[in-house]
């Protein structure tokens, strides 16, 4: 047996329900806001880049279809935050109650003034999303991440960036206050340590790592960090090593269907993101994917096809480090229907293609994770995958 798979001290080991919400795609749809949000943010594009002076830049679009949300809790005592557990950025950002305008006050704000261990850092927060950006400033005080085994918490001093401006509309109406990044720290600001790397520094974890279970259900899901859990999944971990340490970033050989290359031919770029819900790669490789599948593009860039279809529909699999991760259809598609997306009527028996333009890399989101248990090894710089339950 692969000795991460065995028992931690429970001290060491966090684990993070994740609860299964409604998206801010869905939100915006029953509030008759979608249309104009998408035509608004139709030139938005997911390209992923980073540099010492900004957080990682991705797209506000990236959210829009998030549906995996924790809580945490900042400041003694403390005030409670729904995050975004975001492997594709790296910085720990809420807002503040020094943002007055309408995006802030439809979520929890920080007060540093009801915190006794609050610190003011007095250094800039900046984080640029495609065409917003988040600025603010940089405090330092108690975060605590859940509870760890019988009901002890998980808490330390971290640097925290509260917002005092954000972009429009997304946030307006997001399900989620804030973001807590999980990538590597070449990602975030020069003035912060980003979370897990201050977890792995005052060895509050038992390995430095850290696994991701994504259900299909509201309940279920689970962030752990410190370990790996045998019970989320099947088979034995393929290990990938990952080749920029920047994203969780690594090699994919190919992607095929009925063994011819679709996209990626000869090998491509991939990042591993727990906060882009669908799978996003380069125009041309996604645009022959829909076509293989029969998806047809409607407004916007979502691609749609029936139902009745998916029964006919091929499995879709991603060749990595020399295994096959195979994508069948009820997974890549999302279905529509009265319970789930508030339907319009002549949105019925319609399904969406969980594909997506626009990004220079492939960006394996919640689309991916959901099908395979994840996991992030800080201390070998790999990933691992294994068929998830």
């Amino acid at each position: 047996m692969d000795p991460s798979l065995l028992t931690v001290n429970s001290s060491h080991l966090v684990r993070i329900p994740l609860h299964k919400g409604k998206s801010l795609r869905n939100t915006l749809k029953e509030q008759g806001l979608l249309e104009d949000f998408l035509r608004r943010h139709s030139y938005e594009f997911s390209e992923k880049k980073s540099n010492t002076w900004m957080v990682a830049s991705e797209p506000l679009t990236n959210y829009l279809d998030s549906e995996y949300f924790g809580k945490i809790y900042i400041g003694t005592p403390p005030q409670e935050f729904t995050v975004v557990f975001d492997t594709g950025s790296s910085e720990l950002w809420v807002p503040s109650v020094y943002c007055s305008s309408r995006v802030c006050q439809n979520h929890h704000r920080f007060d540093p003034s009801k915190s006794v261990t609050f610190q003011n850092l007095s250094k800039p927060l900046f984080v640029q999303y495609g065409t917003g950006r988040v600025q603010g400033f940089l405090g330092y005080d108690t975060v605590t991440v859940n509870h760890v085994s019988r009901g002890r918490q998980a808490f330390f001093h971290q640097t925290v960036g509260l917002s005092t401006e954000e972009p429009g509309d997304i946030f307006a109406y997001s399900p989620f206050d804030g973001i807590l990044g999980l990538s590597y720290p070449s990602l975030a600001s020069k003035y912060s340590v980003p979370i897990f790397d201050n977890m792995m520094n005052r060895h509050l974890v038992a390995q430095d790592l850290f696994s991701v279970y994504m259900s299909r259900n509201e309940q279920g899901s689970m962030l752990t960090l410190g370990a790996i859990d045998p019970s989320y999944f099947v088979g034995s971990l393929h290990w990938v090593p990952v080749t920029v340490q920047g994203y969780w970033q690594f090699t994919v050989d190919r992607i095929t269907i009925n063994d011819e290359v679709v996209a990626c031919q000869g090998g491509c770029a991939a990042v591993l993101d727990t906060g882009t819900a669908l799978l996003a790669g380069p125009d041309r490789d996604i645009l022959n994917i829909q076509q293989a599948i029969g998806a047809v593009q409607g407004q916007y860039g979502q691609f749609k096809m029936d139902c009745w279809r998916l029964g006919i529909m091929p499995t879709i699999v991603f060749e990595i480090h020399g295994r096959k991760f195979p994508l069948p259809p009820l997974a890549y598609t999302n279905q529509c229907d009265v319970s789930s997306c508030m339907c319009q009527l002549n949105e019925m028996g319609s399904c969406t293609s969980g594909f997506k333009f626009g990004s220079q890399l492939w960006i394996l989101g919640d689309v991916f994770i959901r099908e395979f248990y994840s996991v992030f090894d800080r201390a070998n710089n790999r990933v691992g995958l294994a068929k998830a339950i």
